[in-house]
């Protein structure tokens, strides 16, 4: 699937080039062309680990610095994951070995750790931090081999691969920390075929490295800033003692190997997944799990609502008509606007708004457009594209507004544009308080260059996202409101007492089982990208996804509300809303599990940023499936009432 992309993006830079155009490239796409000796810059990301959730600048740790550190200009993604991509001092030249060399300080001079830089580096090896390094935009990746679980004489013949993304920082054995001071890299490369006279030309294809702990004392380091690697077998590892200064040698090793793989493939090794089966098993479960049930519950409601509408339009039965019970009593008071109608059409404006980005941005991801090698690229078109749908959002809400008897338009409008995104700014702003307090480069502001993304966001929020909304809302409040079948009593009628089953919370509960059924397979991926650093990169079997809940979110909020109208309840609107995100609320109960169960969080920050961020997304999907249900209920109730005579 992944080379079908990658193909696609070639075909696309293929066709451009042929037109004699200018080059176009799909973002991450060109490739750099390397001849031998040439330097290959290695960067460092930052510092993650599963543990604390908290990301940092890779120079927080007394790592050697270059004479000259340059931080790379980043996109608006970027800054928000907490990536600072800064150069190194490791001097790497295409096609050249290196056996060991020492990284910085005079040769034969090792780096002193004070007893402050021993303390953190030995907390951090003890949150199990990972180190990320990238060369040729390419992450380092560690390799683990081991044995499947299959037949014995099939063990002796190979193992299993898998790669780790970036390479542990050290290790603890008892009470005891070790840093890993040695880092083998290997590098893969792929010879271009080029003509006979020319020089060979070289693309990196893979980077790994095999970190090592070694002795200072095992390291022997000559005048040259070479040193010797001792045997496996009768080296220590380096110890970081927290309560003293430890001198210590940070030394590498490189290694150049070829390889068959081509510059288009070269992200297979990093988004290769153990179980597509599984996955592919389960999208095809919840699809035919979905229209199985979507079928049967369509039928059901058709042949319902015929033999309904058939009876009510009787000329003959009117009397007894009248006197049994079901929807068409409620007809003079279903389309009665509900209470906050206001709020109401704010938050399905902030539905909508986040509806047209989700759609937009998978579909997008799903051509190939925002790849993992575009580092930043989906949180930034997401922002982007967030603040430009506000004129939907703004329209949408407008109308509704209208509809619902509503008069104070601009007032509304600012509703619209800030309560969703005021909402998700104050969660993010506390939040960011305490990230800050830990001198996490995860912070919007933590270090001098992401000082602007703050500024950047505010821009975005106030000078595009609020013009626009209001933009939309004008025009919608000005359109003609949506026409209502039949028209509304002036005396509100009595409502009578309720079943136990029809209770809101019982509802929620009903109707969120089928959504998240569909989609809680994809949601362990999704959270596993999140918050294990993983990439997630399966937007195809995302897309199909989406489209099972926006199908699924219709269907249930249909049932539901015909079961509403059948009791002689009219109050459906905020009901409905509330229902149809029901889904939510499992997302909720299955995010509390996933940190019980898949997390190793202790301490009281990450755990309060993993339910922050978690509350920020059962938010937002209410907001998204209570939409969409509202939307379809909407026009459900609309058709039926259109469809039955009216004295």
């Amino acid at each position: 699937f992944l080379l079908l992309q990658e193909r696609l993006r070639h075909l696309l830079v293929l066709l451009t080039l042929l037109h004699g155009s200018k080059s176009f490239y799909v973002p991450g796409v060109a490739p750099i062309n390397f001849h031998r000796n040439d330097p290959v810059e290695i960067k460092a990301v930052k510092l993650t680990s599963s543990r604390t959730q908290l990301p940092y600048e890779y120079y927080s740790l007394p790592f050697c610095q270059p004479t000259k550190i340059t931080y790379k200009a980043e996109n608006l993604g970027e800054v928000l994951r907490g990536d600072r991509i800064v150069n190194t001092p490791f001097q790497v030249s295409m096609n050249v070995e290196k056996k060991c060399e020492v990284l910085c300080n005079l040769p034969n001079t090792p780096v002193t750790l004070t007893v402050g830089q021993s303390k953190l580096m030995a907390e951090r090896i003890r949150e199990d931090y990972y180190v990320h390094l990238i060369a040729d935009n390419l992450p380092v990746a560690t390799r683990l081999e081991f044995y499947s679980n299959r037949e014995e004489e099939e063990k002796k013949k190979e193992k299993d691969v898998q790669f780790e993304h970036g390479y542990r920082l050290g290790f603890m054995d008892g009470n005891k920390f070790y840093l890993h001071n040695h880092l083998s890299f290997i590098l893969y490369y792929h010879r271009e075929d080029v003509e006979e006279n020319q020089e060979p030309t070289y693309r990196v294809v893979r980077f790994e490295v095999i970190p090592q702990s070694i002795k200072l004392e095992d390291l022997k380091a000559d005048e040259k800033s070479m040193c010797t690697l001792p045997e496996a077998t009768g080296s220590a590892p380096q110890e970081i003692d927290p309560s003293k200064e430890n001198q210590l040698l940070f030394t590498y090793s490189v290694r150049w190997e070829e390889s068959d793989i081509k510059w288009a493939s070269r992200w297979d090794t990093y988004l290769t997944m153990s179980d597509v089966q599984i996955h592919w098993f389960s999208i095809i479960n919840s699809v035919v799990v979905v229209f199985f049930l979507s079928g049967i519950l369509s039928m059901i409601i058709i042949r319902t609502l015929r033999k309904d509408i058939a009876n009510y339009n009787k000329e003959d039965d009117i009397e007894d008509t009248m006197e049994e019970s079901g929807w068409k009593l409620v007809h003079g008071d279903v389309f009665r606007p509900p209470q906050y109608p206001m709020i109401l059409s704010s938050l399905l404006g902030s539905g909508i708004q986040l509806f047209c980005m989700i759609l937009i941005v998978i579909f997008v991801a799903m051509l190939g457009m925002l790849s993992p090698s575009s580092r930043g690229a989906l949180m930034t078109t997401a922002c982007f594209l967030f603040m430009f749908m506000g004129v939907f959002g703004g329209f949408f809400a407008g109308r509704l507004y209208r509809t619902l008897k509503g008069h104070r338009w601009k007032k509304g409008a600012f509703c619209t544009a800030t309560l969703y995104p005021g909402v998700v700014f104050g969660i993010c702003f506390v939040l960011n308080c305490f990230i800050w307090g830990k001198h996490s480069s995860g912070a919007v502001g933590a270090t001098v260059i992401p000082q602007s993304a703050r500024v950047a966001l505010l821009c975005l929020w106030f000078g595009i996202s609020l013009p626009l909304v209001y933009l939309g809302y004008y025009f919608g409040f000005r359109k003609q409101p949506y026409d209502n079948p039949v028209r509304t009593n002036q005396i509100p009628r009595q409502i009578p007492e309720q079943r136990w089953y029809m209770n809101k919370f019982v509802g929620i509960l009903m109707a969120g089982i089928l959504p998240f059924g569909a989609m809680f397979i994809e949601l362990f991926f999704i959270f596993s990208a999140i918050w294990e650093n993983q990439f997630y990169y399966l937007f195809g079997f995302l897309f199909l996804v989406f489209i099972i809940l926006v199908v699924s979110c219709s269907q249930i909020s249909i049932v539901m509300v015909y079961f509403q109208l059948c009791a002689e309840d009219y109050r459906w609107w905020w009901r409905t809303f509330l229902v149809s995100g029901g889904s939510a609320f499992y997302v909720l109960i299955y995010a509390i599990f996933y940190f019980v169960n898949k997390l190793d969080i202790v301490e009281f920050i990450p755990s309060l940023l993993y339910f922050g961020y978690t509350a920020l997304m059962v938010l937002s999907f209410w907001l998204l499936t209570g939409t969409i249900g509202f939307y379809a209920a909407y026009m459900f109730v609309r058709k039926i009432y259109a469809a039955v005579k009216i004295d």
